[in-house]
C-alpha cells in the first residue's frame, strides 16, 4: 500500500509553553493528518536532549523527554493548578524553541505536580516501574546525581560514583530515594501521555514512525552503568569516538564523539542489549528508522581526543548477524534504514540481506540524470522518499542554495519555468515516485524559508528550534495535501 508521511517532531508542534507538547495541539495534528489522509507521522528520537539540544545527544536511550509532558494533563489529574505554569514566560520568541527558557521552569513546575504525587492513586504507577525496572533505577540514580553535582558529566563526579563501584552506587540509591522517584514519576507521566497520543494516532489509522541514534552519548546512564557494552579504557574513557571521515561536503569530517560499541562483548552475549533496545523501539513506535545503518557493517573510528575527524580508520561492524538475532527473538521487524553517506558495495550488500526499505533523498538528486536519488532511478518500491530529512534545508533554502548547474538541471527535470515553483515540483516528484512512502518536513507543506531548518549537522546552537503555530493546519492545506495524496494513490 502506497503512503505518505509528514516528518516533524513533537517540539515543532504548536504550544503555549514554549515547546510541543503531548496534549490537545498534538492530538489536533492527528486529526489534521487524517483530513489529509496522510498516514504516516514521523518524530525523532523522543529521548532527553542533553549537550546541544540534539535528540541525538540524550542521557538516556530509553527514556523520555520531559520537555514535552503536558501541563494541562497534570492539571487534569490534580497535580497541578493553571495559574503555576500559564502565569510563567515560556519562550523568548514565538517562532524557536528557546532551551534555556525551557530548561528554567519545566523542572520546577514538574517538582511540583511530583509533590502532590500519591502513587497509590495511580494504580499503573507500579506496574510501569516493574516493567521498566532493568533501565529506569539506573536512569532515576543517574540523573538524581548529575542534579545533585550541578549537571556535570559522570566522568567528572567523585571517583567512586563515576566508576559505579556498587557500595557507592548502593550508598547513593539511599541518600538520593526522593530525588530518584522524583525522575521515575517524570517517566511514568511521559508514558502515560505518549501512550495515549499513540493509541490516538494509530485509532484514526495513522502509524507513527520512530527514530532510535546507532550510538549513545558519553555523558549517558547507559556508558555510565553498563560500560562493558563499550570500547573503553580502564579509566572508562572512549579508546576512540564516532563520526564521519572526510568529504566533499565537510573537509575534516564530522565528529560526533559517541564512544563506539565493543561489538566483541555484544557478540558474545547474543546482542541482548541491542535486541532490548529494538524491543523498546517497537513497542513505543509502530516503524522504526535506525540511525547511521551503515555503522552496523563498517564505522568509521577516531581516536579519543582528536579535534577533527581527519586521522581515523574504518572497522568492521555486526552487520545482518544483529538483525537475524533481533528476528529471531522478536520476529520480523518494521525498520528504516537510515542509509545515507558513504555506500560501500558491503554496504548495499548488507541492506539487500536485511531487506528493510532504504532512504531516498531528493535534495542529494540534482547533479545530473544517473543520480540515484532521482525518481527515475529508484530500484524498487522498497524504500521512502523523501523531499529533505531534518539534516536538510527546507526546500525554499535549498532552492536559494543551489549553484546554477544544479538549478537548471532542477528545472528541467522538474519541468518548471520558474525558481519558486521548484519546492512544491520536488514534493510532487517524491510522490509520485514508485517508494513505498513519500516524505516531506511540515516545513515543506507550510512554504516555510530557509531559516526554518531543523539542523544543520555538525554545528551547535540554532538547531532543532523549529515550531509551528495552530494557524499553520488549516482546512484548505488539509485539503490540499489530500488531494496530492488522492492524485498518486497515497
Amino acid at each position: 500500500m502506497r503512503k505518505s508521511c509528514i516528518l516533524m517532531h513533537i517540539s515543532s508542534l504548536p504550544s503555549e509553553y514554549g515547546i510541543g507538547k503531548m496534549g490537545k495541539h498534538a492530538f489536533s495534528f492527528v486529526d489534521f493528518l487524517k483530513k489529509a489522509q496522510v498516514k504516516c507521522w514521523q518524530i525523532l528520537p523522543l529521548s532527553p536532549t542533553s549537550y546541544g539540544d540534539s535528540p541525538y545527544q540524550s542521557f538516556s536511550v530509553n527514556a523520555g523527554n520531559p520537555y514535552f509532558i503536558d501541563f494541562e494533563i497534570l492539571e487534569g489529574d490534580g497535580l497541578l493548578e493553571h495559574h503555576e505554569f500559564a502565569s510563567l514566560t515560556w519562550e523568548s520568541s514565538p517562532d524557536k524553541v528557546d532551551y534555556s527558557v525551557i530548561y528554567d521552569h519545566c523542572f520546577d513546575v514538574l517538582r511540583l505536580a511530583y509533590s502532590r504525587f500519591k502513587p497509590a492513586k495511580f494504580p499503573d504507577y507500579k506496574r510501569f516501574c516493574d516493567e521498566n525496572k532493568s533501565w529506569l533505577e539506573d536512569y532515576g540514580l543517574f540523573m538524581a546525581l548529575k542534579s545533585q553535582n550541578g549537571g556535570a558529566p559522570w566522568y567528572e563526579w567523585e571517583p567512586d560514583l563515576a566508576m559505579h563501584r556498587p557500595k557507592a552506587v548502593t550508598a547513593a540509591k539511599k541518600s538520593l530515594k526522593k530525588e530518584i522517584g522524583f525522575y521515575k514519576f517524570i517517566q511514568f507521566q511521559f508514558t502515560r501521555q505518549w501512550s495515549e497520543l499513540k493509541k490516538y494516532a494509530n485509532d484514526n489509522g495513522i502509524e507513527i514512525i520512530g527514530d532510535i541514534p546507532i550510538y549513545c552519548a558519553l555523558d549517558s546512564v547507559e556508558v555510565w552503568a553498563d560500560h562493558k557494552l563499550f570500547w573503553l579504557d580502564r579509566k572508562r574513557r572512549p579508546v576512540c569516538v564516532a563520526g564521519c571521515p572526510p568529504d566533499d561536503f565537510s573537509p575534516t569530517g564530522q565528529l560526533w564523539g559517541n564512544p563506539l560499541y565493543d561489538w566483541d562483548y555484544h557478540k558474545k552475549n547474543g546482542f541482548k542489549w541491542w535486541i532490548n533496545r529494538i524491543k523498546t523501539a517497537a513497542q513505543l513506535y509502530d516503524i522504526v528508522r535506525i540511525d547511521h545503518f551503515r555503522g552496523f557493517e563498517s564505522y568509521y573510528t577516531i581516536p579519543f581526543g582528536n579535534e577533527d575527524a581527519t586521522v581515523g580508520e574504518w572497522k568492521k561492524g555486526p552487520d545482518c548477524e544483529l538483525f537475524a538475532a533481533a528476528e529471531e527473538k522478536l520476529g520480523p521487524l518494521n525498520i528504516i534504514a537510515e542509509d545515507l553517506g558513504f555506500l560501500t558495495p558491503e554496504v548495499r550488500e548488507m541492506l539487500d540481506k536485511c531487506g528493510y526499505p532504504g532512504m531516498k533523498v531528493l535534495q542529494f538528486g540534482f547533479s545530473d540524470g544517473e543520480n540515484e536519488y532521482l525518481p527515475h532511478n529508484f530500484k524498487s518500491s522498497n524504500c521512502f522518499a523523501y523531499t529533505g530529512t531534518h539534516d536538510n534545508e527546507t526546500l525554499n533554502g535549498w532552492v536559494e542554495s543551489m549553484d546554477k548547474k544544479s538549478l537548471k538541471f532542477a528545472k528541467q527535470y522538474l519541468n518548471v519555468k520558474k525558481k519558486k515553483d521548484i519546492p512544491m515540483a520536488v514534493v510532487r516528484a517524491a510522490w509520485g515516485s514508485v517508494a513505498m512512502v513519500a516524505c516531506a518536513q511540515m516545513q515543506d507543506f507550510l512554504d516555510s524559508p530557509g531559516e526554518d531548518r531543523m539542523n544543520t549537522p555538525s554545528t551547535l546552537g540554532c538547531n532543532w528550534q523549529f515550531r509551528t503555530r495552530e494557524s499553520d493546519f488549516t482546512p484548505e492545506l488539509a485539503k490540499s495535501i489530500r488531494r496530492l495524496n488522492r492524485l498518486y494513490n497515497r
